[in-house]
């Protein structure tokens, strides 16, 4: 007669001490409560001016949301903050990926808060054609600045605007200056894109470069070369630092065919290393150089007043692509002519023509 073996596998796992109870249960619905609960737009207000980070990051959530349901509230934030804003410097920064803008930026940004400033940071993310979805690391390249108190990194997605800023970066800028941030830094995706729309929104422009991106004809052939107040070769470190230098000779020499800015200003080439930091500080004396030449001849204000008419029109062509693509009578009628354009039995131009007389008919 056989007998059954009973020994159980060393691989069962044995009875153990269940862990206390950390978390008591009241503890659990007020967080929850809490987290439902949906600030109203003056406690948003007031928690902007005095500086509060999280309401800040609430509003700019808010700002930032396609629901229609939000845009009454984020408005009345935006026009209530406006009062205090129009206070800091605003900079964009901008450059072929693996040119070093995220740790440029970081190193740069420490360098303005040892100064005694608060630094907001706008860092616009590309997103995926196919997936639509966004990485949003520029904090994790940032581990120093982020741990700062005088400072704030606030990734977004650059959606499907044109030179990779987000669509509200216009509107974040403003509550980041009425949140008493003294400078504000803009990165944009930097992937060959026009940079127009960020130009537009700030006082400065810098374009980051690196040695061996091209001869001095590859630098004039760049649109982007006309809109740079500075150009900064990055990466001057270690082997690299010669290069950097004949790389900034380059550039200079290009720089003087270009026509003259209203500004008056003279755009400058410099070296730096954001992993030395050796000519960060440098940067930052020539930007300030910078404003106080535009602002003792008025340009910085005039370019201010343009650039908020230029806000105003891209504002009305947002909207109204927005209510047309969401009127019940178009969304039908563009499927059909989808299919009719596919299948060509319309013209693109007729089709389009076609749905924008059903919409003004309405």
């Amino acid at each position: 007669m056989s007998v059954k073996k009973t020994n159980k596998s060393a691989l069962n796992e044995k009875v153990g001490i269940s862990p206390p109870e950390i978390i008591s249960s009241s503890g659990m619905q007020h967080i929850k409560e809490s987290r439902k609960k949906q600030p109203s737009a003056q406690e948003l207000i007031d928690g902007i001016l005095a500086g509060n980070i999280t309401s800040l990051s609430r509003s700019i959530t808010l700002i930032e949301s396609t629901n229609s349901n939000h845009l009454a509230k984020a408005n009345e934030v935006i026009n209530n903050c406006l009062p205090f804003a129009n206070k800091s410097i605003r900079i964009g920064i901008t450059g072929v990926p693996g040119v070093g803008k995220s740790t440029f930026i970081e190193a740069f940004g420490k360098h303005l808060t040892n100064l005694g400033k608060k630094v907001a940071v706008l860092a616009v993310d590309p997103s995926s054609t196919i997936s639509h979805g966004s990485i949003l690391g520029d904090k994790t390249r940032m581990e120093e600045l982020v741990k700062d108190k005088n400072a704030f990194i606030r990734p977004s997605a650059s959606g499907e605007t044109l030179g990779g800023v987000a669509r509200k970066t216009r509107e974040t800028i403003t509550l980041c200056e009425a949140s008493g941030f003294d400078v504000i830094l803009i990165e944009t995706v930097g992937v060959g894109q026009s940079e127009t729309a960020v130009h537009s929104m700030v006082d400065f422009f810098l374009l980051l470069k690196i040695a061996g991106a091209g001869d001095e004809l590859q630098g004039i052939k760049r649109g982007i070369m006309e809109m740079a107040d500075a150009i900064i070769i990055n990466k001057a470190d270690g082997d690299n630092i010669k290069k950097a230098q004949l790389a900034k000779v380059e550039f200079n020499r290009a720089l003087h065919l270009f026509p003259a800015k209203k500004s008056g200003w003279i755009p400058t080439t410099a070296t730096c290393s954001a992993i030395t930091q050796e000519g960060i500080g440098t940067v930052w004396q020539t930007i300030s150089n910078y404003i106080e030449l535009v602002k003792s001849n008025d340009y910085f204000f005039e370019k201010r007043k343009e650039q908020n008419q230029f806000w105003m029109m891209e504002t009305i062509n947002e909207q109204l692509k927005t209510h047309f693509y969401n009127q019940p009578s178009i969304i039908d009628l563009l499927e059909k002519t989808k299919k009719a354009v596919q299948n060509n039995e319309l013209s693109p131009f007729v089709a389009a023509q076609i749905l924008l007389d059903s919409y003004f008919k309405k």
